[in-house]
């Protein structure tokens, strides 16, 4: 099935320690662009987020969201830099000597100090914060990745609907084209007779005329070609991940035929049949921009 390039996923995950929501978005671009926001707590684990998000995209402006609360106090703790406080004292206690000067160092005096103690943070666990955060990361990409079929389904379904239009087309494209050379022997016939009155000209002569007008009209080739364009479509359409592109070029040969049987146009149905459909095909190649 398709999927299409624009999608939403969220998902969210809740513990005693941690709280971890990841939401992402995407629209259509010709290649893979993954923007990610996110802690800077959990920048070590970039290239990995970028390895499992490729799993599930090819093609796409994908934005990713992370949001990490952390509820645990027990990350922080207290400590006692026993270097700074022996240097805070021995400067003490020369001054005392120094100026002459009462002694009345207390450990609340020392407390007050710079530096001497300071909150750490303690080490998180990698290996389980990862844990973590891939199961919620997995999560949103699966519900992100069901949007995208979901509206590749509608996508597909509209271009199946517009091909069977061309198809028509093409086909009355094909019945009009006898009916172009009737109509101008009928046209060659009266002019020669109006021009030459009474005097015959021979059958072999309009008959050559004929066959060389309908060489220059003739659009026999390009409506097998984009009926064969059309078939082959369709059998793409039923194809697995990643027909944006062929997709993109199959249309792009749809148009070319189409402007040849235009230029070739020596009639006006034809030609407003022609018009419609590279207006059909241009459609269809907006919607393609959208598949992946």
């Amino acid at each position: 099935m398709i999927k299409s390039m624009t999608g939403f996923g969220r998902a969210e995950v809740i513990d005693e320690e941690r709280k971890v929501t990841v939401e992402m978005k995407s629209v259509n671009h010709r290649y893979l662009d993954i923007n990610i926001r996110m802690p800077k707590k959990l920048s070590s684990f970039e290239a990995s987020i970028r390895a499992v998000l490729k799993e599930y995209l090819q093609r796409g402006k994908v934005d990713l969201f992370i949001a990490y609360e952390d509820y645990t106090q027990s990350r922080v703790s207290v400590k006692y830099n026993r270097e700074i406080a022996g240097q805070y004292l021995e400067y003490l206690q020369q001054m005392s000597e120094e100026f002459h000067l009462e002694n009345d160092i207390r450990t609340s005096r020392l407390l007050s100090c710079p530096e001497v103690f300071t909150m750490e943070e303690q080490t998180v666990d990698e290996k389980e914060l990862w844990s973590s955060l891939e199961e919620v990361l997995r999560e949103a990409a699966r519900r992100f990745v069901d949007t995208r079929i979901k509206e590749g389904g509608h996508l597909k379904n509209d271009i199946l609907e517009k091909l069977d239009g061309m198809y028509s087309k093409v086909e009355q494209v094909e019945a009009r084209s006898p009916e172009i050379l009737r109509e101008y022997r009928e046209k060659l016939e009266n002019k020669v007779a109006e021009l030459l009155q009474d005097t015959q000209i021979e059958e072999s002569r309009i008959a050559a005329e004929v066959i060389l007008f309908a060489d220059k009209i003739c659009t026999d080739e390009e409506t097998v070609r984009l009926k064969s364009h059309i078939s082959h479509m369709k059998d793409v359409l039923e194809q697995e991940d990643g027909i944006g592109r062929k997709l993109d070029f199959i249309a792009q040969e749809m148009n070319r035929e189409a402007n040849t049987i235009l230029s070739k146009a020596n009639d006006l149905e034809t030609s407003n049949l022609a018009i419609d459909l590279k207006t059909e095909i241009e459609k269809i190649r907006e919607q393609i921009q959208n598949i992946e």
